[in-house]
């Protein structure tokens, strides 16, 4: 009765509600007007009861007769059918159970809460921390800011409002003519979005046919095109209604919206419709919802965190890549920059020649008639950078795999040879719209760790068990834990289903052998084949899809590549294609955050800073980096005349990993005193050669952790550092610059060189020749 409020009828029939509608004038709509007609959204509702009272009359058959409802534990309850809920049945076991349960899964699809059942089932009941759960609070919290757009922009035309599966939260973009949206807007949607939970209006679910939706939605352009394209000739689909608003949508949705607790409005931009330029410009908005404030507040606390540690922030800070206006979706490397991509680029290289891959390189523009070949042209063409030249069509590359199928078309194969493992780090180019670039997340020109194997059908399980432990071993040295999914055919997919099917039990199988956790992705996959998506998890919560492993029998068969069997009998290879990293660009970025731009010792751009007490001993400080820089680790010297204190702090905001403080002491003995980033405590003194030989064992070992190799350390020094580590980086910049901590340590404060020779005398020598501040 509440939900009604909003389109008062008091007619019974279909038939009355269209006779009263028929009266109505017969208005031209405008589908892209500033300014819609006042009918527009009382015509959407009295469809929406006319759908409404069809759609009950078409049930009112079946409605009421029993169903048997079984529980994950085996007991059964009884129901009826298309009128027990699932929210019945949780407040027939508990009432605290009804209030926590967020969705349903019915015979495996999820479900609202307030839907009926249809037939006998299994039930699940699904609470927030289900993945599924979260998904459906954001979707209908994407309605709830749909309505709350309708009411303070005054009638805009709502284009879509999904969850936002890869950040979280969800957004709704809009045509909005000449108005666009600022931050001035957010307190009033925030306003009109918390009466909207109050009124705790239902989610009111109803299946209409293809024809009446369309009717539904005869005011907005965006509505109908989706309609029209997605709904099958003589189908039905599901209209939902919220409050005032009333959309289309597949669902499922949460029970009502006051179980919405916490809702935030966080951004916004502009988009395309359907990420076409071509297309209109539409206003989105984001925002995120929890189902208690708590969460909101912690979330809201960690994305203040998350700009200070944001890979553009660090990128400048620590002077590693920018952007420029002059090339937008693409970045410039600092030279400390490419050093991690270098050491990045390094480490692949590396293992994959450890895995028996060969590295090729292909050209970075190709004829259309290769994309065509390979089918990409009737995917992407628009995705592709096109050029005229000699009056034909050229497309800049924008993956490597019709390449890859040209070289190994260009000698003969046999059987013998198999598997070819072929790798390159090409520069990939993909016009990627202007409002999906973020970052080096998503770049207009990128490099990848792109990789193809050339294997027969018999060799599919080894090779794909082998990208997986490579993909494992590489996201286990960073320490990120991954999610594995099973992507399969998509809706628009290329070659014969048979092959498809075989496809994704050889994937499947090869998942299951691999022993770890996974999930199928319907409709995931590749057009030309399925795929195991790996999804990363990092140190702050969030996760990425980077890697891919896609089994592919359709490109071969395109570009009739063979192999002769053992009989001289030409067969068809197969292909997997491979990345871990996915783009350089992009692995770069998530690594920053993940690590918050402490980088470990073998990827560091700023590894060893050496510090003389007073100027007096940067000669000896140049002779150290002279060593360091010979034996391939990365050094300076800061020969400025500022105290010891403030060289300290300066290399510590500078993220550098070791700092060698040296004094008279350590020029005697051919030492240095260490101190480890982010730790005030030094280690000690050590000779320079000891030292050399640890920072390369680090430099070899691609060892994440900081500080000094345990493995070459004695007992007493191991405890020392750990206590180092226990102890972190408690000095103030204020005590630090004030010089009440001489020297950062509980020991520096008497012997500036930190360490147990040379304290006293070099602390003599300091206080002779003060060092100005600079």
């Amino acid at each position: 009765a509440k939900q009604n409020t909003t389109c008062p009828l008091t007619m019974s029939s279909a038939d009355e509600i269209q006779q009263s509608l028929t009266k109505q004038k017969d208005e031209s709509y405008d589908l892209l007007s500033d300014n819609l007609h006042p009918l527009d959204f009382q015509h959407r509702a009295q469809q929406f009861e006319i759908a409404k009272q069809t759609y009950l009359e078409r049930i009112s058959a079946e409605k009421g007769q029993p169903i048997n409802i079984t529980l994950p534990d085996g007991t059964v309850k009884e129901g009826n059918k298309f009128e027990t809920r699932p929210i019945d049945i949780a407040n027939g076991i508990s009432k605290g159970l009804a209030q926590s349960v967020i969705a349903a899964r019915v015979n495996g699809d999820v479900w609202d809460l307030g839907r009926p059942l249809e037939s006998d089932c299994n039930l699940e009941l699904l609470k927030w921390n289900d993945p599924e759960s979260k998904e459906v609070y954001w979707h209908s919290s994407a309605h709830i800011l749909g309505e709350a757009m309708e009411r303070v922009y005054q009638i805009p035309l709502l284009a879509k409002g999904p969850p936002n599966k890869e950040e979280g939260g969800f957004y709704y973009e809009a045509f909005m003519g000449k108005t666009t949206v600022n931050d001035d807007d957010y307190k009033k949607l925030e306003q009109t979005i918390q009466k909207i939970l109050k009124e705790k209006q239902s989610f009111e679910r109803i299946e209409v046919s293809k024809e009446d939706a369309i009717e539904m939605f005869k005011y907005n352009k965006f509505k109908q095109e989706m309609l029209i394209d997605k709904v099958p000739e003589g189908a039905y689909c599901s209209v939902y209604r919220c409050g005032d608003l009333i959309d289309p949508c597949k669902g499922p949705h949460v029970l009502d919206t006051g179980r919405v607790k916490a809702f935030k409005v966080v951004k916004n931009s502009s988009s395309y419709w359907r990420a076409d330029a071509n297309k209109e410009s539409l206003q989105r908005i984001y925002g995120i919802s929890f189902p208690d404030k708590k969460e909101l507040k912690e979330y809201v606390q960690r994305m203040e965190e998350l700009k200070a540690i944001h890979h553009k922030t660090i990128g400048k800070k620590q002077q590693l890549w920018f952007s420029h206006e002059h090339a937008p979706g693409m970045f410039f490397f600092l030279p400390k920059g490419q050093h991690i991509f270098n050491q990045l680029l390094k480490l692949m290289e590396d293992e994959q020649k450890r895995r028996g891959f060969v590295e090729v390189q292909t050209p970075n523009m190709f004829h259309n008639e290769l994309w065509k070949t390979s089918g990409h042209w009737y995917k992407y063409k628009d995705d592709m950078f096109q050029l005229n030249i000699d009056n034909q069509i050229h497309c800049l590359k924008p993956m490597n795999c019709p390449g890859h199928c040209l070289v190994f078309k260009h000698l003969k194969r046999s059987y013998r040879e198999l598997p070819v493992r072929f790798s390159e780090r090409g520069i990939l180019h993909r016009n990627e719209l202007k409002g999906a670039l973020g970052g080096m997340t998503r770049l207009r020109r990128f490099q990848q760790d792109d990789a193809h194997i050339f294997c027969r059908s018999d060799q599919i399980e080894d090779e794909m068990d082998g990208c997986l432990k490579f993909m494992k071993h590489i996201y286990g040295l960073f320490g990120f834990e991954f999610k594995l999914f099973l992507s399969t055919r998509p809706e628009t997919y290329i070659g014969d289903i048979e092959v498809w099917n075989n496809a994704e039990e050889m994937l499947q199988k090869s998942l299951e052998n691999f022993g770890s956790e996974w999930e199928k992705d319907v409709g995931g996959g590749a057009f030309y084949g399925p795929k195991i998506d790996i999804t990363i998890r990092d140190s702050l919560g969030r996760s990425h899809q980077c890697a891919t492993i896609q089994l592919d029998f359709n490109l071969p068969e395109r570009f009739e590549l063979d192999y002769a069997d053992e009989e001289q009998t030409m067969q068809r290879p197969v292909i997997i294609h491979r990345a871990v990293y996915g783009s350089y660009e992009r692995f770069m970025a998530i690594l920053t955050e993940h690590i918050k731009g402490k980088w470990p010792f073998w990827l560091s751009p700023r590894q060893v800073c050496i510090l003389p007490v007073v100027p007096k001993f940067n000669e000896y400080a140049e002779k150290v980096a002279e060593q360091l820089s010979a034996a391939g680790v990365i050094c300076e010297v800061d020969g400025s005349k500022n105290r010891i204190q403030k060289k300290v702090l300066n290399a510590q905001k500078e993220q550098w990993n070791f700092l060698l403080v040296v004094g008279a002491a350590e020029e005697e003995s051919n030492t240095a005193n260490v101190r480890i980033r982010d730790c005030d405590n030094p280690l000690g003194e050590f000779p320079v050669s000891r030292l050399i030989e640890m920072f390369q064992y680090l430099q070899n070992k691609y060892a994440m952790k900081h500080g000094l190799p345990d493995d070459l350390l004695s007992e007493e020094e191991k405890k020392q550092q750990e206590q180092a580590f226990e102890a972190g980086h408690t000095a103030s910049a204020e005590e630090a610059s004030a010089g009440k901590k001489q020297g950062g340590g509980k020991k520096g404060g008497k012997k500036q060189g930190g360490g147990k020779k040379g304290g006293k005398k070099q602390q003599k020598k300091t206080d002779e020749q003060p060092a100005p501040e600079q």
